[in-house]
């Protein structure tokens, strides 16, 4: 009889999981880094327990995300730099549209760790003679537009395959004698992964399930035994052979 989880996943069960660590995200249960993550490696999943993986640290049956809340006279946060460097980088929370401006200074988001409780992270960049960079996992779909004066506004991230329905951050870049990039995480120092985003990062490396190597693993203890079992019982039989 066939596992279940062994049984192949459709390309239904495939984006219903994938709306399901969306709305993880928005809840504030996943960092960007890891709905990038998860969502590259639902759409490569092949049977229900790859699927159930992903998903086995969220609670089940997730109600749709709520529709977001547009609040009369919000404002964008700012992060700015002037003549210094700003960074920001670690834990923290996206709910609104984010500013960054550097004019002779250095401006630093790092949005791999981050809550994003919103379908798109909207940026403004602005950098006169000075630097804005913009660090992405690698994967999102980076949508860059606005303009350069004796400057620079580049992407440098490794995009998903077509398709597939990932996370989408979106820049307006502004550069007068000044550069704007947004790089992905392979460009950028690495993250400290946790357990369970190494074991993903793991099995998108070897392509092994992590049951199967565990399976394999037993397998092999079990024969090693079974031959150490053996040769105990030769030597009782003959003691000459323990010499």
């Amino acid at each position: 009889m066939t596992d279940p989880g062994e049984l192949r996943a459709s390309d239904a069960e495939r984006e219903a999981v994938v709306e399901q660590l969306r709305v993880a995200s928005v809840e504030g249960r996943l960092t960007l880094a890891e709905l990038t993550d998860r969502t590259e490696a639902a759409y490569t999943a092949t049977t229900h327990a790859e699927l159930a993986l992903l998903i086995q640290d969220l609670p089940s049956g997730a109600m749709p995300a709520p529709a977001p809340v547009h609040r009369e006279g919000r404002k964008r946060r700012w992060f700015v730099g002037v003549m210094g460097d700003t960074k920001r980088r670690g834990t923290w929370r996206i709910d609104q549209e984010l500013g960054a401006v550097a004019v002779m200074g250095d401006v630093l988001l790092d949005l791999r760790e981050a809550e994003v409780r919103t379908d798109t992270v909207d940026i403004t960049a602005v950098s006169v003679m000075g630097d804005v960079k913009i660090i992405v996992p690698d994967g999102v779909n980076v949508d860059l537009d606005g303009m350069a004066i004796m400057g620079n506004k580049k992407v440098d991230v490794l995009e998903a395959a077509p398709g597939m329905n990932v996370p989408v951050v979106r820049v307006h870049a502004y550069a007068v004698m000044g550069d704007v990039k947004v790089i992905g995480d392979s460009q950028a120092k690495p993250l400290r992964r946790g357990f369970a985003a190494w074991r993903e990062h793991w099995q998108r490396l070897h392509g092994e399930d992590w049951r199967a190597l565990g399976r394999q693993m037993r397998q092999e203890g079990r024969e090693l035994g079974r031959q150490m079992r053996d040769q105990l019982r030769e030597e009782r039989r003959d003691p000459r052979r323990g010499y």
